[in-house]
């Protein structure tokens, strides 16, 4: 009993270590500080600006082609401008711009206004100006259009971690996360091999001493305190890479969390308790009632069973231990239950698999990562185990010689 107990312990508190490291990994994640986010999306484009004005450079061939189209947008100005000041003006001033021809001569420096514009450009001094004002006016209008962020939770983090970049800190997270995954699983391969051998050792024993039932008692317990407090699935949705082009350059998003969600049972319980709605306060109340109070009070009453006699005389105690035997897998219909409406993972993969689709001129992987987690199985463990020990502690007690000795 020590083994398991000890053995128990180790992996809820490596499995609480994880967990905790596992949800800052998944708040880094999010899409809202990724693809979602404007600070990013002004990051990559202030990067594309600045580097597409550095390297601008006008060789022979394209300044003539520039030349050109500088020159044909300067004759359109004019011959628009002429158009309308005809339209708009009286008839002494059309007749002196006419007399005096301002829109020849203004034809005519065409292309000294054209050179004057190339140089202009050529100058990195004006390249440096073109390239504050084209930031500060995508600064301007992300903040006038887009929402601020909290970063609360991602700033804290990072503080926590000592690092000053989110992929410094997911690096770390993603390393501690493989280091105790790797420490745990000796402990839980020993864990379920013990689990194994007392399945074993129940079902084909032929006689248990109380003792032996008093043991089996105390793990059952243990087994259902572990199963709902650790977390029975992780539902993880997620757009694994996602690449495509912007100006050129090529963008790309990797691991972008798009919903997560990790619960334990007592845990579920005390969201559905917090709730207004009856409905919901009506499912919290069965899933405590089968998953946690009725297999605590078959447990303990199992031991006053074994050791007082009056206990073995109530029709209540009796009716725990023995008649609800045929019940005693109804924390585990709940569990379904409660699994099949959590758990989701058809609907992800196809909504998932919708946005692939959807996707024009851009490259999108996704991947449905939920998974059924150490709770579930511990949980499971417990209700086949206890089910086991009932069926054994009923025949057992058949004979009242067996249970000579307890006291009354």
């Amino acid at each position: 009993m020590a083994l398991i107990l000890s053995t128990s312990f180790i992996v809820f508190k490596m499995e609480s270590e994880k967990r905790e490291l596992q949800d800052e990994l998944i708040e880094l994640s999010k899409v809202k500080y990724g693809m979602f986010s404007v600070d990013e999306w002004e990051e990559i484009l202030s990067t594309i600006i600045t580097k597409r004005i550095n390297d601008f450079d006008l060789e022979d061939t394209n300044q003539e082609k520039l030349k050109e189209k500088i020159s044909d947008f300067l004759q359109i100005a004019i011959d628009e401008l002429e158009v309308a000041y005809n339209e708009e003006e009286g008839f002494l001033k059309r007749t002196g711009a006419t007399v005096f021809g301002v829109f020849g001569h203004m034809e005519k420096k065409i292309p000294e206004i054209t050179e004057s514009i190339v140089e202009f450009m050529n100058d990195p001094e004006n390249r440096e100006r073109i390239k504050e004002y084209l930031l500060k006016k995508m600064s301007e209008y992300s903040e006038e259009t887009f929402a601020e962020i909290n970063y609360t939770a991602y700033d804290l983090i990072l503080a926590k971690h000592q690092v000053q970049t989110k992929q410094q800190a997911i690096g770390i997270l993603k390393n501690k996360i493989a280091t105790i995954e790797h420490e745990r699983e000796p402990f839980t391969i020993a864990l379920f091999t013990i689990i194994t051998l007392l399945f074993v050792l129940v079902a084909f024993s032929a006689d248990l001493k109380k003792t032996e039932f008093t043991i089996l008692t105390i793990i059952c317990g243990v087994l259902l305190l572990v199963g709902v407090l650790l977390p029975m699935i992780n539902i993880d949705a997620r757009v694994s890479e996602m690449n495509f082009q912007l100006l050129g350059e090529e963008i790309s998003f990797n691991d972008q969390v798009l919903y997560f969600k990790s619960k334990s049972i007592l845990e579920v319980v005390m969201l559905m308790l917090s709730q207004s709605k009856i409905d919901v306060l009506v499912v919290g109340f069965l899933v405590l009632l089968f998953s946690v109070l009725f297999p605590v009070s078959k447990l303990t009453t199992s031991l006053f069973y074994l050791y007082r006699k009056k206990a073995r005389e109530s029709k209540v105690a009796k009716f725990l231990v023995f008649k609800t035997a045929k019940w005693s897998m109804a924390d585990v219909m709940v569990v379904a239950i409660f699994m099949a409406f959590i758990g989701f993972s058809g609907i992800v993969s196809e909504q998932l698999r919708d946005l692939e689709s959807i996707a024009l001129n851009v490259e999108i992987f996704t991947t449905n990562a939920s998974s059924l987690q150490i709770g579930f199985f511990l949980f499971t463990s417990f209700a086949v185990l206890s089910t086991l020990v009932s069926y054994k502690l009923q025949y057992s007690f058949n004979d009242d010689k067996k249970i000579s000795g307890a006291p009354d």
